[in-house]
């Protein structure tokens, strides 16, 4: 599995241990306050910024880039709005000539109404990306085949979708989420689709190792609150994923032990 549990539960991406399990993204918030409150709240370490989003044609014009403190977060470029590898990959390039990072969060996204990830196209951007030395965080359909595809080609994590981004609908996509978990040898983080902290909560119960949230906080009433219910949501996941939970059975068993108790009507 991709997880080993050992005393210290340690999340390690290409070499680089991370303290949070809660990767946040930046798109949506209505300001700049409510979206530095809710990172903070998060207690988040890894934060995506989809750089097609940027106006980086004004060097004085501010952007999410100048916001955040990046001595406290690792910035995580994402490219969100490319819908062709060749796309993907000039995103990721001109992240690294900007000094930002070579940890990319790979998306190649050619559908604009429902925002599925192209499989092919994204696992040729991860082919030429892994061969020029990124680190490659790849956004998927929860596709078992394709996740072991990216994870042979050189990809740090898979990152496959609960159900379609910003859709709030949760884990739709379990079932192929836990083969993926079963047989992956790389850390899984379930992406897109989470609303409600019982939907992380979930993920990191069936094994998963981090998720990403962006649309259920940044568009919660209170983004701050949520990103705190997010974080205690994925800590109370793995704890029971560690803790290891009760079979599920097709009847009742007792609670207390029936050993040596008397049946209804006997005599003492």
């Amino acid at each position: 599995m991709a997880t080993t549990v050992t005393s210290a539960d340690r999340l390690v991406i290409a070499g680089t241990e991370l303290r949070s399990r809660l990767f946040v993204g930046t798109g949506k918030y209505r300001s700049d306050e409510e979206m530095l409150a809710a990172l903070e709240a998060s207690g988040c370490e890894l934060v995506t910024v989809a750089l097609r989003r940027l106006d980086l044609d004004d060097p004085n014009r501010r952007t999410i880039l100048d916001v955040i403190d990046w001595t406290r977060y690792r910035i995580l470029p994402n490219t969100a709005g490319c819908q062709t590898a060749e796309e993907a990959v000039r995103i990721a390039r001109l992240a690294r000539s900007m000094d930002l990072s070579t940890w990319v969060k790979l998306e190649v996204i050619p559908d604009p109404r429902y925002l599925l990830p192209d499989p092919v196209e994204t696992l040729r951007a991860a082919e030429i990306l892994v061969a020029e030395g990124f680190v490659v965080l790849p956004y998927i359909n929860a596709d078992p085949i394709l996740a072991r595809r990216l994870e042979e080609v050189g990809c740090a994590t898979v990152m496959p979708l609960g159900s379609p981004i910003g859709s709030g609908q949760g884990l739709v996509t379990r079932e192929q989420i836990e083969v993926i978990i079963e047989n992956a040898n790389v850390p899984v983080v379930v992406d897109a689709g989470i609303g409600a902290p019982s939907d992380a909560a979930l993920a990191m119960e069936l094994g998963a190792d981090a998720v990403l949230v962006n649309t259920a906080i940044a568009r919660a009433q209170r983004p701050a609150r949520m990103a705190e219910a997010m974080r205690l949501a994925v800590e109370a996941g793995r704890q029971g994923f560690l803790a290891g939970r009760i079979p599920r059975l097709p009847h009742a068993s007792a609670s207390s032990p029936t050993a040596g108790v008397s049946p209804p009507g006997a005599r003492s």
